[in-house]
């Protein structure tokens, strides 16, 4: 991994020693994990894999690899590199020493589709006005009020920058049903750690109930979760409309579950998401935050994740700064330690969702590898 070819394209950041000093591997490769054969229209088929990079750098110095799931829309390309040049947080956490597993989801990039079952008029790409208005240039458009806080994408952000047009090549079509994509990735999640051992799962956005679910279904094996922005909030969907009255929720329950789409193990059981009788606060916390949905029937633990330990980040001026809190209320509810932490408070100003890719994207992987060193070792 030589230096030299981490030149940042134009509107890119300062370089930082990551970005400069050599990273030396012991090894370097692929493969799949989980999936299955399926016999459709009298052939066989191998569906549901998920694909894997792995990268152990020369000195490894740490107990646990990290395994990164990327959110939405994205590929595992959101952690080996930036779209203005510089290097991605793979390369934060091979410098401290740890192994890394990069992941494609399945029915992603090169995990691939299974198109005679899906089609592929039904999967889904973001526009550009989405991918603008959500993760590069929000402040453009300001459908919620943290959005003008917005300083850290390296370029203007909006269709024509080459930054911006390098980092849309990048979005790719995915799956539309949330509740098949948490289970594909709950199986091929679990079917990793089953051949790698036990780990520190980080998570982005959608991707955020993959750990939830992944430590549910393999606890024993999940030694930390990096949750940087996980889906949310719970139960309900918001819509960002800007103006006076910025936000509203939608009346599908799609994370019927609370914080993910399909079941979790909860304590006492619950047999169907109706039992969680979701309940709106009556107020909101602060300003400009987003009253949540609380579970309103008996306190319900996740016992599954209980002792393991989990960060939850969030950014200053992504939409997520207006209800990740809601997340943090329903971990702690169900019994669930964790730091939730807010970047602007770390001293990480002007972030959007998309922390990993935007010019103080090393300093955001410091805050992580000095958390791990306190709470994981």
């Amino acid at each position: 991994m030589p230096a030299k070819n981490n030149k940042p394209a134009s509107g890119g950041g300062a370089l930082h020693p990551t970005d400069t000093e050599p990273v030396v591997l012991a090894q370097q490769d692929w493969f799949f994990a989980g999936g299955e054969y399926v016999e459709r229209d009298g052939e066989t088929f191998f569906e549901n894999a998920m694909y894997v990079e792995r990268y152990v750098p020369e000195d490894v110095t740490q107990a646990y690899p990290v395994v990164m799931f990327h959110g939405g829309g994205q590929t595992g390309t959101n952690f080996t590199g930036t779209p203005d040049g510089r290097r991605g947080w793979l390369h934060d956490f091979l410098r401290a020493g740890y192994p890394v597993y990069v992941i494609d989801q399945p029915e992603r990039g090169r995990s691939g589709h299974a198109l005679s079952v899906i089609g592929a008029s039904k999967l889904i790409r973001y526009p550009v006005s989405r991918t603008e208005q959500r993760f590069t240039a929000p402040a453009h458009s300001m459908l919620w009020p943290q959005a003008e806080r917005h300083t850290q994408w390296p370029g203007s952000g909006r269709r024509g920058d080459p930054v911006f047009d390098r980092f849309y090549a990048s979005q790719i079509q995915a799956l539309p049903d949330r509740r098949e994509i948490d289970k594909l990735n709950q199986d091929a999640g679990a079917a990793l750690l089953d051949e790698i051992g036990p780990a520190i799962l980080l998570t982005h956005s959608q991707s955020g109930p993959f750990g939830w679910l992944i430590a549910d279904a393999r606890p024993k094996l999940v030694k930390a979760i990096l949750a940087l922005e996980p889906n949310g909030p719970p139960f309900y969907e918001v819509e960002f409309s800007g103006g006076e009255d910025w936000y509203e929720y939608n009346d599908d329950p799609g994370r019927a579950w609370g914080i993910t789409h399909i079941p979790m193990t909860f304590d006492p059981p619950v047999a169907s998401p109706d039992e969680l009788a979701p309940v709106l606060e009556d107020t909101a916390d602060g300003p400009d935050l987003v009253r949540g949905y609380l579970p309103g029937g008996p306190s319900r633990q996740l016992p599954n994740l209980k002792g393991i330990p989990i960060l939850m980040m969030t950014a200053e001026a992504s939409y997520h700064a207006t209800y990740d809190h809601c997340t943090s209320k329903f971990l702690t509810r169900a019994g669930v330690d964790h730091d939730a932490v807010r970047l602007a408070d770390n001293g990480l100003r002007g972030n959007g969702h998309m922390v990993m890719l935007e010019s103080n994207n090393h300093e955001a992987a410091d805050l992580m590898l000095d958390w791990l060193a306190s709470r994981v070792g």
